[in-house]
């Protein structure tokens, strides 16, 4: 048998493959969700996964997951995600997902999710909040974290994105150093991360998880935020599409015992 992990995100697509093949790729997304879906269709067919046949059993999450409509299950993000989390932690924990568009909180307790938070009314303190800064300053997302190692943080006030914007290109305007802003920007989604982590008491290890969940720069400048120790790791940002998979495997195993 072979298990298929399909989560579509708002800004990037992530599919994990385990079973008697096995797997990861991540492709953007696109301006449609169908169309998306079409193409990782493709992509598991030329390695020779048919989604058709009887022996691939396909779980879809993320924002775009009924537009899978090959799909055998379809999970919601928050218990995809913690699932797929709770598998890479390998313990209770709480998870910090930051995703393209919304930023979560979940938090694991005997394996499951007990609580969480979503940031979705705003991008601030999400991956798009540090695509629109890093576009400001002309670079991409992993120079803006390079800028920010070297920088001082600069005070970004605004809770909004686009006032936000507009304190970055008064800096920019008065010359400040391109690694100091780049600092700020980097500060301030740590800052809001914190501000939605709060809630959330009795908690003593924290993993990271979505597009950045490799960078230890940001997980090192989060643990300072939070006074507790943030875990990276190599396969954060499937955490949703390892989770999907993980529900499939598990509903397909009791609808044939």
């Amino acid at each position: 048998m072979i298990f298929v992990g399909i989560d579509i995100g708002s800004t990037a697509s992530k599919v994990a493959v385990r079973g008697d093949k096995s797997g990861e790729f991540v492709m953007p997304t696109g301006w449609s969700s169908k169309e998306t879906a079409r193409i990782i269709r493709d992509r598991l067919l030329d390695k020779g996964i048919d989604v058709d046949s009887d022996s691939v059993i396909v779980g879809a999450t993320g924002y775009g997951r009924v537009a899978v409509d090959f799909s055998d299950y379809v999970v919601t993000e928050i218990t995809c995600h913690g699932k797929g989390g709770y598998e890479l932690a390998g313990r209770d924990c709480t998870i910090i997902d930051i995703g393209g568009q919304d930023t979560k909180v979940i938090k694991i307790e005997n394996g499951m999710v007990s609580d969480f938070l979503m940031n979705d009314k705003c991008s601030a303190g999400t991956g798009k909040f540090l695509e629109i800064m890093a576009n400001r300053l002309g670079v991409d997302i992993n120079e803006l974290f390079e800028m920010a190692k070297l920088g001082q943080p600069l005070a970004i006030s605004s809770l909004c994105t686009v006032f936000a914007e507009s304190e970055i290109i008064n800096f920019i305007g008065e010359g400040k150093p391109r690694e100091d802003i780049a600092c700020g920007v980097v500060d301030s989604v740590a800052g809001k991360v914190g501000q939605l982590f709060s809630k959330f008491a009795n908690t003593d290890y924290v993993i990271l998880t979505g597009g950045i969940s490799h960078n230890q720069y940001f997980a090192d400048l989060l643990s300072k935020k939070l006074r507790l120790p943030v875990g990276t790791c190599e396969y954060g940002r499937f955490a949703g599409a390892l989770g999907a998979l993980r529900i499939a495997e598990q509903k397909y195993a009791k609808e044939h015992e």
